[in-house]
């Protein structure tokens, strides 16, 4: 029953989400196109939809309307696939494959990969103050914007991608890599996780779930650094060992030992939602999803 549910949650958000992104991005005819060919190209691609899916979750377990956080869920989703479009880049990873196609720069040129990302990041705050009357009173959702802008800055993914960079020339120590993973992935989906709660004026989920978030952000991309070095590339859309040259909980504590960690921290999410009771299920759920599954 759990698995029917979740799995029902999971393919009827992500189309929600779709069809919200599909209405909020320019269409591709109008100029500059070739702009707007490649960030549909790139949000279009096939992924999980994972972080946005969070941002439903979090609504939901904070009795609001899912669908009035999507403008939100966008917005997540928007600056996840800009950050994907530039670690991608030959300055960055150098990666050329992305969600089963060619990356972003490949297919369009690094210039228009570079700006597309920009337009992205652009996007998602217009998402989200655009939509500010119909998200709740206006501290709430600067709240969410304040939150959303941190979780990308120097404290958050940016700067994890910077020590992502400094720890593959070896300027960083390995054993930083708790750190690099709570920046790069963590802060984004500790900020999804809080949107609901924030928006609701909840201190009680929002104490929970700023928890669960951190806790998630670690399980998920622990469980990423495996899947790099065991998953099958149909499943992945990427090429395993893409992230050989990084520093990663498999390189540093061994496959079987990250394993374990992923474990652990998708536990202790759940244990943090503990006082919610039922509401907390949905998102229970999730965190043993992220551990389970396979790309």
């Amino acid at each position: 029953m759990i698995a029917s549910r979740l799995e029902q949650f999971l393919e009827e958000g992500s189309r929600r989400v779709d069809a919200a992104l599909d209405r909020l991005l320019p269409p591709v005819d109008v100029e500059p196109k070739t702009l707007h060919e490649a960030i549909r190209y790139s949000v279009f691609a096939g992924g999980k939809r994972f972080r946005p899916l969070l941002v439903l979750a979090s609504a939901e377990a904070c009795r609001l309307d899912p669908d009035s956080v999507l403008p939100v869920a966008c917005a997540v989703e928007a600056v996840h696939t800009y950050s994907l479009i530039h670690d991608d880049l030959p300055s960055m990873d150098n990666s050329d494959w992305r969600r089963g196609q060619p990356t972003c720069h490949v297919r369009y040129g690094e210039a228009i990969a570079v700006l597309a990302g920009d337009a992205l990041h652009d996007m998602a705050f217009e998402w989200v103050v655009a939509a500010a009357d119909r998200l709740g009173p206006p501290d709430r959702v600067l709240g969410v914007v304040l939150d959303l802008a941190r979780a990308l800055g120097t404290e958050g993914m940016v700067g994890g991608q910077v020590l992502d960079l400094l720890a593959e020339r070896g300027q960083v120590p390995p054993d930083w890599v708790p750190e690099i993973h709570r920046r790069k992935t963590g802060c984004l989906v500790r900020a999804c996780a809080r949107v609901g709660p924030l928006l609701a004026g909840d201190p009680q989920a929002l104490a929970c779930l700023t928890a669960y978030g951190e806790h998630l952000g670690l399980a998920f991309q622990i469980t990423d650094d495996v899947l790099d070095v065991v998953g099958h590339p149909d499943k992945l859309g990427k090429r395993p060992g893409a992230d050989e040259a990084k520093v990663t909980y498999p390189k540093v504590f061994g496959l079987d030992a990250a394993r374990q960690m992923a474990l652990q921290e998708a536990e202790r999410a759940v244990e943090a939602l503990r006082p919610l009771g039922p509401r907390g299920d949905l998102l229970a759920d999730l965190a043993r999803f992220v551990v389970d599954r396979e790309r």
